[in-house]
């Protein structure tokens, strides 16, 4: 009998950590905003801290920033980061048609997962890019150029669509009717670290929340808002999605093969003065102080990230290639050694 009423208390109170609303944010549409720092502005109204999860990218509203960076949620498992002096133009926001317009500057789009009802399109001043496939890629409108690190864009060209695969990049509007090959690790700039670190923290987050619903409650692929990150991630339905960085962003079916867990909560802020983290520009953007999480500027390669290579499920959904910015976490691997937390004994800072 007390089995019994145990168990009914205790699914009660998991009902309610499931089924409550998330505090400080509003349902996740594309457009929505979920990171700002320094001068960003939306139609002439600057945003600050209280705008990540709550301010909105309407059509034809368009978010600029000067000294500023920005990131922005489009479909589920697509994020969209703006560098300094960039300006983008959300077009359309919708699920299946979403199209926004890099005005000025330089964007990378992240994207973990894809659908081929999804048609994402990337708009410059001389050219529309479609993404067809999960990968990293980078915009900079001040030179019509779209670069490839990972997946796979198609470009129409007259009368012919040209496609931009991976470690490709191709000038819109100009001669070539052809991808050049171009090199990744020397292609890594400010803008390519931060949106790294960026990546890594909504993975975490991932974990953080996906672990929420490990014994139900979450169904299908989504944004789900984590208060302790101040941000929203990614909850796939099912399986694992890698994105161009390689972190992994679990269900909450895989998300005890997870290379780390969380042991208690306590505030994750990003923070202003991330320049300040990781040691001299043009050196590594290291260590973030939460769990040492490393990232080194040059590794170009695979990270050894995939669950099924250390004992995990072998049946993960993720997309083949090379990943950036991994292979150095903490300094030996995943488990035992330098651990993937970093330090000594793999450990929690």
């Amino acid at each position: 009998m007390w089995q019994s009423r145990l168990i009914a208390v205790s699914s009660f109170f998991l009902a309610a950590s499931l089924s409550a609303p998330a505090f400080g944010a509003n349902p996740a549409r594309p457009g929505t905003i979920n990171y700002v720092e320094g001068q960003v502005s939306i139609a002439g109204q600057a945003l600050d801290a209280k705008a990540i999860g709550t301010a909105e990218l309407q059509p034809g509203q368009s978010l600029v920033t000067q000294s500023g960076k920005a990131e922005i949620l489009l479909t589920p498992g697509v994020f969209l980061r703006l560098g300094d002096n960039s300006s983008v133009t959300m077009l359309s926001p919708s699920l299946t048609d979403l199209e926004v317009r890099l005005d000025k500057g330089e964007a990378m789009v992240e994207a973990a997962e894809i659908h081929p009802e999804n048609n994402l399109v990337i708009t410059e001043r001389d050219g529309t890019t479609r993404i067809v496939k999960t990968g990293l890629y980078e915009f900079d409108a001040d030179h019509s150029l779209v670069r490839v690190f990972e997946g796979e864009a198609i470009v129409p060209a007259g009368h012919k669509d040209v496609t931009v695969k991976e470690k490709h990049e191709l000038t819109l509007g100009g001669g070539s009717q052809s991808a050049e090959k171009f090199n990744p690790e020397q292609s890594q700039d400010d803008l390519f670290r931060w949106s790294s670190l960026r990546s890594s923290y909504t993975a975490e987050a991932n974990v953080d929340r996906a672990q929420n619903y490990s014994l139900g409650g979450w169904y299908g692929a989504g944004w789900d808002w984590d208060p302790y990150f101040d941000c929203y991630t990614f909850i796939p339905g099912d399986g694992v999605f890698y994105s161009g960085f390689g972190w992994g962003f679990y269900s909450p079916f895989y998300v005890g093969w997870a290379p780390f867990g969380f042991y208690g909560h306590y505030d994750h802020h990003f923070g202003p003065d991330w320049h300040h983290w990781g040691g001299p520009e043009g050196e590594h953007y290291a260590a973030h102080f939460d769990h040492g999480f490393y990232h080194g500027t040059g590794s170009f390669g695979h990270s050894g990230m995939y669950a099924g290579a250390h004992g995990g499920p072998h049946n993960v959904m993720a997309h083949g290639g090379d990943h950036f910015g991994g292979g150095h976490f903490g300094g030996g691997g995943f488990h035992g050694g330098g651990g993937f937390h970093g330090g000594g004994g793999g450990g929690h800072r």
